[in-house]
């Protein structure tokens, strides 16, 4: 018989800064929302909350903002409970995040390296390194297998 799958991934932007809080026992929880562009429509997104806990949470809560982009990793989980004030029965869907990889650099903008990091871009200085090596003239030569060492 084969396993359950439960997995979800989701590239967005934050529709609110993401709130953290600890639980009794100690842990933290960081809560936020994604909104997620429908690609068939314009000026359309579907909204998920999103939960990061513990460290991961922490992260969320100290780089990311309200409308920066992010890639959320993690699984759907479904809450259902008996509404004190109206007696019926309520649910809700969230995804647990397990992973979010940080689209933005730091300033908000787009990286310029077209990939992601799970931690903020290292700041780059606008002057070159002196210990750059600048690489003007590249053979074209094939190479030769057998002076490769492995």
């Amino acid at each position: 018989m084969a396993r359950s799958i439960n997995q979800v991934i989701l590239m967005g932007r934050l529709t609110r800064d993401p709130e953290t809080r600890t639980t009794p026992s100690g842990k933290s929880v960081t809560r936020f929302s994604l909104a997620v562009d429908r690609q068939t429509q314009d000026d359309q997104a579907d909204f998920f909350d999103i939960t990061a806990w513990e460290k991961l949470g922490d992260l969320v809560a100290q780089y990311l903002s309200k409308g920066r982009r992010c890639l959320v990793q993690g699984r759907l989980r479904q809450d259902s409970w008996d509404d004190k004030e109206t007696g019926k029965k309520r649910s809700r869907v969230e995804v647990v995040a397990t992973d979010v990889t940080f689209l933005d650099g730091p300033s908000g903008g787009d990286s310029g390296n077209g990939g992601g990091s799970s931690a903020p871009a290292a700041k780059s200085d606008s002057k070159k390194k002196s210990d750059d090596v600048v690489i003007d003239d590249i053979d074209d030569k094939p190479i030769d297998l057998s002076e490769i060492p492995f």
